[in-house]
């Protein structure tokens, strides 16, 4: 009988999932494989006791609309295998919400396809497009799963830098597409290009001169365009505008969103993706070997919320800026320079004043000594890259938690002065 010792160790196993990592960032020298940096900081949250504004998930618990519906959809037997495509409810309240709020027609049932998260329809995606050697552009910073799905393809990911704005003071007041460094990123071997505004994790939203930018380029190197749109109804700052509503964009944009978000349901994982019948085809084609289908009652609990009214949504969004501007101003009070958030669940904050110039550090410190946990921005960026070095002292906080949560963090963050 063969014991442990006969076991391979982790660098000893080659294949993929070493792209999948090191495109991650989370591949040592060794070849070990490191948490990431949510794991750790939710690792030192729980050891220290600290209020976790580290990872953005909502304490919410969603409409009960959204929540009924799912339990009636177990009490009704709906528990089963679910259709490849998704049930027809939802399929046709995504195509109702497309309609509804952004003025698009989309088939229910050629061009929509349902998905376990955003992350499954991203990584079905990537995996039906994009061969070996082909380049895939990331906007720097970039949530990390796109590196590590696109290590997984084969893809070599390449960098469409946000640059760090500031104020006539020299403070950091937002952030912006740098368009001549988005042109030049694209060669002849770019088959995609990933676009997710709102965007994680600055909270910016690109304007239609950008998104315009990106979907001119894209075309003319003949790339896709695949949004990720998950903040889409958690906008504070203008509405969101889609890609899919630009001139040209059909056959080119595909779009993912997904209903954690926007119900605070976080852990169903129900995901969509909305293009061309063709490209639903072949996306389909992999999707069906991953998960195949999954979460059918959880599918029909977001069917009921794409359908409720925009008071729902209204007073969903209200809440959230309101303990956003909490945190920003409990932030403020601590010596930070907060860069106001656009959308979505997280505030990014400057910790240069108080003397940090690594974000990073700050964020390894807090939870011991303040009871706080949030992430650095460099997490985010490309290592070694130009915004590694530019966003070295930013942090990324989450404002999604409780207001009550958002005031004891609040005035935790006061003991770094």
């Amino acid at each position: 009988m063969s014991g442990t010792a006969d076991l391979p160790r982790p660098d000893q196993i080659t294949g993929p999932w070493l792209r999948a990592a090191a495109g991650a960032g989370l591949l040592g020298d060794d070849q070990q494989v490191r948490p990431t940096i949510f794991t750790e900081m939710t690792a030192m949250a729980n050891a220290t006791g600290a209020i976790n504004l580290g990872q953005g998930f909502p304490d919410d618990p969603g409409p009960q609309q959204v929540l009924d519906a799912a339990r009636q959809a177990i009490s009704d037997g709906l528990n089963q295998y679910p259709p490849l495509a998704g049930i027809p409810a939802l399929r046709t309240a995504i195509a109702a919400h497309q309609q509804r709020f952004y003025g698009l027609d989309v088939d229910p049932d050629t061009e929509v396809q349902v998905t376990m998260g955003a992350t499954e329809a991203m990584a079905a995606t990537l995996l039906a497009l994009v061969e070996p050697g082909d380049e895939v552009i990331t906007i720097d910073p970039f949530y990390d799963a796109y590196a590590a799905i696109i290590g997984l393809t084969g893809g070599v990911q390449k960098y469409a830098p946000l640059t760090l704005d500031q104020d006539a003071d020299g403070r950091p007041a937002g952030f912006s597409l740098d368009l001549d460094a988005l042109r030049a990123a694209f060669t002849d071997r770019t088959r995609a290009i990933i676009v997710n505004t709102p965007h994680n994790p600055t909270g910016a939203m690109l304007n239609r001169d950008e998104l315009t930018a990106i979907l001119d380029a894209a075309r003319a190197h003949g790339a896709y365009v695949i949004t990720d749109e998950v903040y889409e109804h958690l906008a504070f700052s203008g509405a969101h505008l889609p890609m899919a509503t630009l001139p040209g964009a059909r056959g080119t944009v595909i779009t993912i969103s997904s209903a954690g978000k926007t119900f605070s349901v976080t852990g169903w994982k129900i995901g969509w993706i909305t293009a061309t019948p063709e490209l639903i085809t072949a996306i389909a084609a992999v999707k069906q070997y991953l998960t195949f289908a999954g979460g059918g009652p959880f599918q029909a609990g977001v069917a009921a919320g794409l359908g409720l009214p925009d008071d729902v949504l209204d007073a969903h969004r209200a809440s959230l800026r309101v303990r956003r501007d909490l945190l920003s101003e409990g932030l403020r009070a601590a010596g930070f320079d907060v860069i106001e958030a656009a959308a979505g669940y997280f505030t990014v904050a400057d910790a240069a004043p108080l003397g940090y110039q690594d974000g990073a550090a700050l964020c390894r410190e807090m939870p011991g000594r303040i009871g706080v946990a949030a992430v650095p921005v460099s997490a985010f960026t490309a290592a070694g890259g130009q915004n590694a070095t530019r966003m070295a002292s930013l942090v990324r906080f989450a404002h999604c938690k409780s207001t009550a949560s958002i005031i004891e963090a609040a005035d935790r963050l006061q003991k770094l002065h």
